[in-house]
């Protein structure tokens, strides 16, 4: 079995209201980790490709807060896609799963919730030294 099925879109709370919804996520009980770490990716432009690594002990919730954007993730052996276009909808993204996203729209803002701490020494930003470690 591969850790792809990892990989998996979580529908976070809703509330919905006439003035505008709300949606709110809590470490440990919406997902699978503790927050240490938010960024944002936005002001894409047309065609370009962001991520490209993987991570060792990082694990994400990729959302689309605005717009749309697809995520494509690799174990080493098995590759899926997810499009992201609802802000109350994220992927998880456990540890060592090579991730790309494109195909960003106008406008899109991607959120990112991170379990640790920026750390360089963390990356794999080269694929084939990504495959080898993947399947050790």
């Amino acid at each position: 079995m591969t850790k792809i099925i990892e990989c998996k879109i979580i529908e976070l709370p809703k509330v919905i209201d006439h003035r505008g919804n709300l949606t709110f996520i809590e470490g440990k009980k919406h997902i699978p980790f503790d927050i240490k770490r938010v960024y944002y990716l936005y002001d894409v432009p047309g065609g370009a490709v962001r991520g490209g690594h993987a991570h060792k002990k990082l694990q994400q919730l990729i959302i689309a807060v605005s717009g749309s954007f697809d995520v494509i993730v690799d174990d080493g052996y098995d590759k899926k896609r997810f499009h992201l276009n609802r802000s109350y909808y994220g992927l998880y993204v456990p540890t060592m799963i090579w991730r790309e996203l494109d195909n960003f729209s106008t406008g899109a803002v991607c959120l990112v919730l991170a379990s640790e701490y920026y750390d360089e020494s963390d990356y794999i930003r080269d694929y084939e030294e990504f495959l080898r470690l993947a399947r050790k």
